[in-house]
């Protein structure tokens, strides 16, 4: 998996729950295996209209500006209080993934090589390759969650501040990418 959205909300999350990746990649599966199912069907090309990507876009970037400015007014608090934040890892996960412009277009144009040339080999080619691939997603997304949760423990709340703070910078330069990418999509009509 890229460093990406992703990524940052897994190290955000994993600074309260070592096992929050574990929900933040069921969320990314839970519309990651249905796409690639409906892309082994022909949806990827709807997914290849200019307008269709300009509006993920600019869902997205608009949700990764909320969430980013989330994560900075949290850097901020001096004392870090895990309970107040009632964001959900499974549902970051999910609309993270959905909000993602980028995450989209490469299934549409990487991914659907790999599920196609998976598909060379059955069924049981295809539904190997969503496993194994999944996989991936969740061990990593674990790995990145208990380092941070194992990281915050060992140098403080001070540690939590900063990391909130990267992601939240990270987050906001996503938006940003996004939000201006699907401008630029727009005004090429």
């Amino acid at each position: 998996m890229a460093p990406g959205p992703i990524t940052a909300m897994t190290v955000s999350k994993g600074t309260q729950s070592p096992h929050a990746g574990v929900f933040v990649a069921l969320g990314h599966g839970i519309v990651e295996i249905p796409l690639i199912i409906l892309i082994s069907y022909g949806f990827g090309e709807i997914l290849k209209i200019s307008f269709i990507k300009g509006i993920i876009g600019l869902i997205g970037g608009l949700f990764l500006l909320k969430m980013g400015w989330g994560l900075l007014q949290g850097a901020k608090q001096t004392q870090m209080d895990p309970a107040k934040d009632n964001r959900s890892p499974l549902m970051a996960g999910m609309i993270l993934s959905v909000a993602n412009p980028y995450f989209l277009l490469w299934w549409v144009a990487i991914g659907s090589i790999l599920i196609f040339r998976s598909l060379t080999y059955g069924i049981l080619g295809f539904i190997a390759f969503i496993i194994f691939h999944w996989s991936c997603d969740f061990f990593w997304c674990y790995f990145l969650s208990a380092i941070s949760f194992k990281g915050g423990q060992f140098f403080g709340k001070r540690l939590q501040q900063v990391l909130f703070a990267i992601c939240g910078v990270f987050l906001l330069f996503f938006s940003a990418k996004f939000i201006f990418d699907a401008v630029k999509i727009f005004l090429s009509f």
